[in-house]
């Protein structure tokens, strides 16, 4: 979201975004237990917790925001941005963010907290898996900045490198055919 070099290149990237711990919000709003798709481990295996037959929007304002007041600083959020993403607008994030062709591939499995898994609580209002997370991020960009992101669960796939760029369902993606 935060590159400059994006429109200045005769070929237009595409970007692929894989299992990362964390994503950057806009603002105070959170997912709840309604962003997550059902059949998403949104806590790992064992806390599951059914929704209420009235669910919640699925986003909201952080609830624990006086016990984790760095759950909207950079990179989980915008304030305090530094570096390279504070030399542009937010508004100009959100725009680039939208308009720039994206995929998070997220993998199936990927619902441990293992390999550098962030569990700060910034990271943890997220999500309590990077596959529930992913899921949310793109519901998030989607619905309130208009963001046409995909999102592909990778089959059999944890947080693990060479099964998720080297999967039948990945290789395509990051090398398409024209």
């Amino acid at each position: 979201m935060a590159n400059t070099v994006h429109d200045t290149v005769d070929v237009k990237p595409t970007y692929v975004v894989a299992n990362p711990s964390s994503y950057a919000y806009f603002d105070e709003l959170r997912p709840t237990a309604s962003a997550f798709p059902s059949d998403v481990a949104a806590l790992p295996p064992g806390y599951q917790v059914p929704l209420p037959s009235n669910p919640p929007p699925a986003f909201a304002a952080y609830f624990d925001r006086t016990n984790c007041a760095t759950y909207n600083t950079w990179p989980y959020g915008m304030n305090e941005r530094n570096g390279y993403a504070a030399k542009v607008s937010e508004e100009q994030l959100q725009k680039q963010l939208a308009a720039r062709s994206t995929t998070y591939l997220l993998g199936e499995l990927d619902i441990l907290p293992l390999y550098g898994f962030d569990s700060s609580c910034a990271a943890m209002a997220q999500g309590g898996t990077r596959l529930a997370r992913g899921f949310a991020y793109a519901k998030y960009v989607g619905e309130r900045y208009g963001a046409k992101h995909r999102v592909v669960e990778v089959p059999a796939c944890g947080h693990n490198a060479r099964c998720m760029l080297t999967s039948e369902t990945s290789l395509p993606l990051l090398f398409p055919t024209y």
